[in-house]
């Protein structure tokens, strides 16, 4: 997990840090994962000379951390509602404290996968058509305007929680039915198969394009954290101009949020060889199966690096 053993940050950028908490856990559906994350980056950020320390946030454990103001910074690592949809950003902006990552809008944005949808559309960014899904009755006219197969999806959750894919009417009452037990607000948009790839922004740039194959029906919850047997193309395989295109279109979908700092863009590619944009994650995942780390290995950037590099943005927000 830490190729970079060697890493270490100079004394003066350890005291322009300060003491630094990273923000894990909380109460989402995603907080196996948030802890895996943020004990991850804590123990980089330590071995890089950085004076931080985890903090699992539960309940109303933010405002806390935040009212006691023994940091000086936070790098969230939280993932999911609570942590990456702006109300730790917004409690954080509040009580003057710096932090890693996109501010209130663009994380509130990116988290609704709906609300995202409609930005990029309106960007004239491509996107799979779509339409928002509130009640069991409306399955009929979705199956009538949508070509199926179809993607349902909980409007507000991550790491591929509550996703199916459906084929009919009667399928897609019962995709929403399940989608509902996590969130009352579900999307449906028309189903991509073909090539899943994936960017990873840091900064201003990008990391190479990932390539993702997978036997599971999508890079659902499992593959992404659980399966051994999910095959990672770095390369990717695509030609160098497919990739610079893919990398141009992650960063204007990352603008487009206002997202900043770094993040991940999910893209798909249809039988026909065009790109469909799927989401941006703000907060993507920083385990042992997470691609930010992978796509910055692939370019020389360690894990201790690449904490740091993420942390070091949050002092432009300070400045």
């Amino acid at each position: 997990m830490n190729p970079d053993a060697d890493y270490r940050v100079d004394a003066s950028e350890a005291r322009a840090f300060g003491r630094v908490a990273v923000l894990m856990g909380g109460d989402s559906a995603e907080r196996p994962i948030s802890l895996k994350s943020g004990a991850a980056v804590a123990e980089a950020l330590q071995q890089a000379g950085v004076d931080a320390e985890a903090v699992d946030v539960q309940g109303k454990d933010l405002l806390r951390v935040a009212a006691e103001n023994r940091y000086d910074r936070c790098f969230i690592a939280l993932h999911g509602r609570g942590g990456e949809d702006g109300t730790a950003q917004a409690i954080l902006d509040q009580a003057g404290i710096p932090y890693t990552g996109s501010g209130v809008l663009a994380s509130a944005l990116a988290m609704d996968k709906l609300r995202t949808k409609y930005v990029f559309a309106g960007a004239g960014l491509p996107t799979p058509a779509f339409r928002m899904m509130t009640d069991a009755s409306q399955a009929e006219a979705i199956i009538a305007s949508l070509r199926a197969p179809l993607g349902v999806k909980p409007a507000r959750e991550g790491s591929s929680i509550g996703i199916y894919k459906v084929a009919d009417e009667a399928e897609l009452r019962d995709a929403y039915h399940k989608a509902c037990e996590h969130d009352p607000l579900v999307l449906v948009e028309e189903w991509v198969s073909g090539g899943e790839y994936t960017v990873s922004v840091l900064g201003d740039d990008t990391l190479p394009v990932i390539g993702l194959s997978t036997e599971h029906t999508f890079y659902d919850f499992e593959a992404k954290y659980l399966s051994d047997d999910t095959n990672y193309l770095l390369p990717s395989g695509l030609s160098s101009e497919e990739e610079d295109y893919l990398k141009a279109l992650s960063l204007d979908a990352f603008r487009v949020l206002d997202a900043r700092h770094w993040g991940r863009v999910d893209i798909m590619q249809d039988a026909d060889g065009h790109f469909w944009l799927l989401e941006v994650n703000t907060i993507p995942g920083m385990t042992d199966h997470s691609l930010v780390p992978m796509a910055a290995k692939a370019v020389g950037i360690g894990f201790q690096e690449l904490s740091v590099r993420i942390l070091r943005e949050s002092l432009e927000v300070a400045s």
